[in-house]
């Protein structure tokens, strides 16, 4: 490698780990996952586990695998039982104890997390100088310093108070006050990984278990540049495709989201009728919802959606309908739900609601 490539990469990894949350350092370190586990094929019927170790998190309140808006998946909620049995199901798939599923999930999060981690010390003395310089004018007026956090501590000594041989400095307790907020800050980005690095994580394993040679796999591309599709009009916002899977004969536009809101379920109707009004070629196109939703309404009215008299989605995927299956078990739940639960199962036995591995079975062939 040439010096100049040699500084090339190297700037290249410092800018991506100055953004350790953005697209090209989660490439980066999808492409370093995927040489951790041993080449670029996978088989499709690993592909969920791989989704799952990737994406998959523990929630900080309850301590289990996260399947569920949080606030409703509280001790004495419905949806902690079901949470529970997510968690058992996925701890006994990757034959791992239960208290011990967090050390098999979550690598994307976790090592985009040491990127920034290594990147904020590295900038701290030079931020620290800065800081110094900016507060001089101000000295010996007693001014606050920067994280200080009175009443937080306040909590910490009545909690930690008696336990503590000896009183911590006024520095240790900023020290921990400001270790709390970076903890709690940084678990704010995970929307980028649910949201932007799901598509991601989805493209990559389908270029790894369809490695054809005559198929393009496009994440957020605008539509206009995917073949067929005309360019919108002329002062409209360009319409991104989350995943594109391009084959002479085959275009499959794929919707691609780790969870469902009300707004979503609105923008997928939107987002295909501009898909329709955009085709140019007169040839059908797949339009395919992915997702690891596991609301049983919201499942139900994916399935369900129809434009005209025909299905909307022409497959709607859960990355794993057996762990569906299995957080479906506990009964605990209401007369109306229950209805939605036997008619998600009732698509899964039809083939309406498949797996992650059966639709990419259907891409390969």
């Amino acid at each position: 490698m040439s010096d100049q490539a040699a500084q090339e990469k190297v700037s290249a990894k410092t800018s991506s780990i100055n953004s350790a949350f953005g697209a090209k350092n989660r490439a980066r370190l999808i492409n370093a996952y995927f040489d951790e586990m041993g080449g670029d094929e996978i088989p499709a019927e690993c592909a969920w586990e791989h989704v799952y170790r990737l994406l998959l998190w523990v929630d900080q309140t309850t301590g289990l695998g996260h399947c569920y808006e949080s606030d409703k998946s509280q001790p004495g909620k419905r949806w902690y039982s079901r949470s529970l049995a997510f968690h058992d199901w996925v701890s006994a798939a990757f034959g791992a104890p239960p208290a011990e599923l967090a050390r098999h999930i979550d690598w994307l999060f976790m090592r985009a997390a040491e990127d920034l981690a290594a990147h904020v010390l590295k900038r701290a003395k030079s931020v620290a100088s800065r800081a110094e310089l900016q507060r001089k004018p101000y000295e010996g007026r007693d001014f606050p310093k920067p994280g200080e956090d009175p009443e937080l501590i306040v909590i910490f000594k009545e909690v930690l108070g008696p336990h503590l041989g000896s009183e911590p400095t006024p520095e240790a307790w900023n020290l921990l006050v400001q270790r709390v907020r970076q903890y709690l800050a940084l678990d704010n980005k995970r929307k980028n990984l649910v949201g932007e690095g799901f598509e991601d994580v989805i493209a990559q394993v389908i270029r790894r278990t369809c490695p054809r040679a005559d198929m393009e796999v496009f994440a957020r591309r605008a539509l206009h540049e995917l073949p067929g599709f005309n360019r919108v009009r002329s002062g409209d916002k360009p319409n991104k495709v989350d995943v594109a899977v391009i084959r002479p004969s085959k275009r499959v536009l794929v919707t691609a989201k780790w969870s469902v809101r009300a707004d979503r379920e609105k923008q997928f109707i939107t987002d295909f009728t501009d898909y329709v009004n955009a085709e140019s070629m007169r040839q059908p196109f797949e339009y395919v919802f992915v997702t690891n939703e596991f609301d049983p309404a919201r499942l139900v009215r994916a399935c369900e959606q129809l434009v005209g008299n025909t299905a909307m989605f022409t497959h709607v995927v859960h990355i794993s309908t057996d762990a569906l299956k299995a957080t479906y078990k506990p009964a605990d739940t209401d007369q109306k739900e229950a209805s939605s639960v036997e008619r998600v199962l009732q698509h899964i036995e039809e083939g309406r609601l498949i797996s992650l591995q059966k639709w990419l079975d259907k891409i390969a062939g």
